[in-house]
């Protein structure tokens, strides 16, 4: 393996950042450096980029192993699909308008909408929260309340993340049923938690973010091609024209300090030096590559809990969903999405169903859940009874997400470690946001700002403008 540098880039000018872990934490670190001119080598494990959102081949169709969604307010996001050149293949809605279907209402009376109008905060969901049918009158109303209560929050209030926001829904005159109906249908799915389980301050930031800042803040982007064509192929043709130096199939066996203050990295057959290290990996694969007094309390790491995704995917004989996506009330499905022109699919339809806080699931064999979703699929959508499945399987994360409990805000550790040199990125980190592909591009950012910083470099600013937007 040879070392190159940037083409113009004399070496002893712009140092040598090995960045370790090839998700969009890992990616993005790598190109921010590079675009300021550091020489950079990414070292991932697996064959591939892009982490936890990839997509593999199951005979003719391109499978991602879970679906993955973006809002408007994820300004990190959007920049780096447009640093690959991919943000026209995840386009975003152009206004907020999310069908939920409620089994427990009659035949016909089932589709509730939740859209936005252009109107000003918080008057744009003000007509859809008025005519929402899964709530009450007297829901609608305290509902309202408790998002100006929400709204007035102050984010940066350590108080927030010691309480769970299930409590605080309840404090603030939230039924059950609103709970159900709107707030966890909206957290669940950001969250990764029920609202008794996910901490406030995550919970307050991703819908005062999401909600309660800027009318098309909501609106929902999806890739509209495999994953794999973003966040691996797209990103090595980045990482390439850039400069920079990807390995696959290698993964670290050590990172250690030398005596003149640079570093090494280990791989099996080579020795890497470098002026700065960046682990994009894991909190437990981190806790593991740190070296001694890195962090006063490399323990917390493993103190940041996961929590598992799963995915079921269906393929039918024929179209049974005539919308690009739904949510689902009053049975176990909670998200369902068509995947049909994005998996290469060409007769019949494919949809993929993505099963959050999946505890109670993610070990269960593939014929209990065929014989758990394929009834419910009937009962939601009435073309699905007569259709034939030409096939069932599901992917699993068990670790998809770090768990947003009350308290992990203080487990988060910043992109500084107390190394001089040596820094980390992640979903996990201390981003504010939950376990997102936001928060993943967003402590790349942050752990390429601190190196460009200790280097000496410039920022290059067209990095830093999502800062502005937000």
């Amino acid at each position: 393996m040879t070392h190159g540098t940037r083409p113009g880039k004399p070496a002893a000018q712009a140092g040598h950042t090995v960045v370790v872990g090839g998700g969009l934490a890992g990616v993005t670190t790598a190109l921010a450096l590079a675009d300021a001119g550091v020489r950079v080598t990414l070292l991932e494990g697996r064959p591939r980029l892009g982490g936890l959102a990839f997509s593999f081949q199951r005979g003719e169709l391109t499978v991602d192993n879970g679906q993955h969604v973006y809002l408007r307010c994820c300004t990190a996001y959007r920049w780096f699909l447009d640093r690959i050149e991919g943000a026209a293949l995840a386009p975003l809605q152009d206004r907020l308008d999310v069908p939920v279907l409620d089994l427990a209402r009659p035949e016909g009376r089932r589709l509730g909408r939740l859209r936005r109008d252009a109107l000003p905060v918080p008057l744009h969901l003000g007509r859809s929260l008025a005519s929402y049918p899964h709530l009450s009158l007297a829901d609608r109303a305290k509902v309202g309340r408790a998002a100006l209560a929400l709204k007035g929050l102050d984010l940066a209030d350590p108080a927030l993340d010691t309480q769970d926001f299930g409590s605080w829904l309840a404090a603030h005159g939230q039924s059950a049923r609103a709970v159900e109906a709107l707030w966890d249908l909206v957290g669940i799915a950001t969250l990764n938690a029920v609202a008794s389980d996910a901490s406030l301050a995550l919970a307050a930031m991703v819908f005062k973010t999401g909600l309660l800042s800027d009318p098309g803040a909501a609106d929902i982007g999806w890739a509209r091609v495999p994953l794999g064509d973003l966040h691996d192929r797209l990103a090595r043709k980045a990482l390439d024209s850039a400069g920079v130096r990807t390995e696959l199939r290698t993964r670290v066996t050590s990172v250690s300090a030398t005596a003149d203050g640079r570093w090494t990295v280990q791989v099996p057959g080579e020795t890497l030096e470098a002026d700065a290290v960046v682990l994009a990996v894991p909190q437990r694969e981190a806790h593991d590559l740190l070296p001694a007094g890195a962090l006063d309390a490399p323990e917390r790491l493993l103190e940041i809990g996961t929590a598992p995704i799963l995915n079921v995917h269906v393929v039918y004989d024929r179209k049974v969903l005539g919308r690009p996506f739904f949510a689902a009330l009053g049975s176990p499905v909670q998200w369902v999405f068509d995947r049909t022109d994005a998996s290469g699919l060409r007769e019949g339809q494919y949809l993929a169903l993505s099963q959050s806080v999946a505890q109670d699931e993610i070990d269960e064999p593939v014929a209990v859940l065929r014989e758990r979703y394929l009834p419910e699929l009937e009962r939601l959508l009435p073309l699905a009874r007569g259709a034939g499945v030409r096939d069932f399987f599901v992917t699993r994360e068990r670790t998809a997400t770090f768990a947003p409990t009350p308290g992990v805000g203080r487990l988060r550790p910043r992109a500084r470690t107390k190394a001089s040199g040596l820094y980390l990125a992640g979903a996990w980190t201390a981003t504010g946001w939950p376990a997102t592909m936001e928060s993943a591009v967003r402590s790349g950012v942050s752990a390429a700002d601190a190196v460009l910083g200790a280097l000496g470099r410039p920022r290059p600013q067209a990095l830093f403008e999502f800062e502005e937007a937000a």
